[in-house]
């Protein structure tokens, strides 16, 4: 890991930028398929990312995090807003114009099972991003294949043999190795551990720490699991129905979470201490998250936030900085001075 924080003067660029982001999926209905509503999965992200950090994104299912992964990838077509790959605007490059992009981003898949064709070799799998782009690695494409087997720590002899060979985290190396394979800038990773089993995920999470060490990657690692994403990240945007309520360094999350949701959240964690257990404030959400095709007006997580008021009814929180490098969307934030919560409620 690298940088925590924000962009400081003279230091490193942000390699992504994000601006305005929407995605929002039709629902049409009859022969003609006429438009009757849509699905707001994904309404108005604006974040940067610096070279070299990682940028963890959490939420709830259904959120909109894995949208957002895959239209910075662009691998979804955005209906509004813009994304800037290092200073170059890619919000809609055709297939001919992504196709020198793919080198310097790639995504690693959320699950391993229907990410890898099984009627592919590993070598094959691994050895694609080569043929598509066209390169030659130096050494041939066996050779520097098995270099990256090794990499991701699998046996490099294991060359010719199939996905069912393997187990689900032997599945998901295989699934960074592909990544890695043309040496991106940077590595979106949608919930790289989330389907393998619990004594696995620490050493998969330990990979992509070393790798980002080794190579100089920037991630953006999208989980759902905040136990999971502390340990990997600099700084952490938190989402709650397509919209980012809250965006911070990991310290300042997790001792001073200021959105009700992040507070909400940071209480689920599971404390394997007994100790520390009974001290524990559990705070329980009521309802469910509403639905994405029509949204609640205002802030968006009025409907469950124990602290709503009429204002957060009718008028959608901005999300401005309350301290240096601490953003929050709420009208009522949680550990800021009195004086600091008061204007923002007006």
């Amino acid at each position: 890991m690298s940088i925590p924080g924000q962009q400081a003067p003279g230091g490193p660029e942000p390699i992504l930028k994000v601006k305005g982001l929407v995605k929002h999926f039709p629902i049409t209905k009859g022969l003609l398929r006429r438009q009757i509503g849509a699905v707001q999965a994904v309404d108005g992200l604006t974040f940067d990312v610096l070279a070299g950090e990682t940028l963890g994104v959490v939420g709830e299912s259904g959120c909109g995090k894995s949208t957002m992964g895959r239209l910075i990838t662009r691998l979804l077509e955005p209906t509004g807003g813009t994304v800037e790959f290092q200073g170059k605007d890619i919000t809609h490059l055709g297939v001919a114009g992504m196709r020198p992009m793919r080198r310097d981003v790639q995504m690693i898949f959320q699950d391993p099972y229907s990410s890898l064709n099984p009627r592919h070799t590993v070598g094959t799998i691994v050895g694609a991003p080569f043929r598509l782009q066209r390169i030659t690695p130096e050494g041939g494409v066996k050779k520097e294949v098995q270099r990256l087997l090794g990499l991701v720590g699998l046996n490099p002899e294991h060359y010719n043999r199939y996905p069912h060979e393997f187990s689900g985290g032997q599945r998901q190396r295989i699934g960074i190795a592909r990544a890695l394979a043309l040496k991106p800038k940077l590595v979106v990773a949608d919930e790289p551990v989330s389907a393998l089993d619990v004594s696995i995920q620490a050493q998969v999470v330990n990979l992509l720490d070393d790798l980002q060490t080794e190579l100089g990657l920037t991630y953006v690692i999208i989980a759902h699991d905040l136990s999971v994403i502390r340990h990997v990240s600099d700084r952490i945007a938190v989402m709650y129905l397509g919209k980012l309520v809250e965006l911070t360094d990991r310290s300042s999350l997790y001792t001073r979470p200021m959105h009700p949701y992040t507070k909400a959240l940071l209480s689920a964690v599971p404390v394997p201490d007994p100790g520390r257990r009974i001290k524990r404030e559990r705070i329980l959400l009521k309802g469910d998250v509403p639905s994405p095709i029509s949204p609640p007006s205002g802030c968006r997580f009025h409907t469950r936030c124990w602290k709503a008021t009429e204002v957060c009814k009718a008028q959608e929180p901005p999300l401005v900085a309350l301290e240096p490098g601490h953003q929050v969307a709420c009208h009522h934030p949680e550990s800021v001075p009195e004086p600091v919560a008061a204007v923002s409620t007006v």
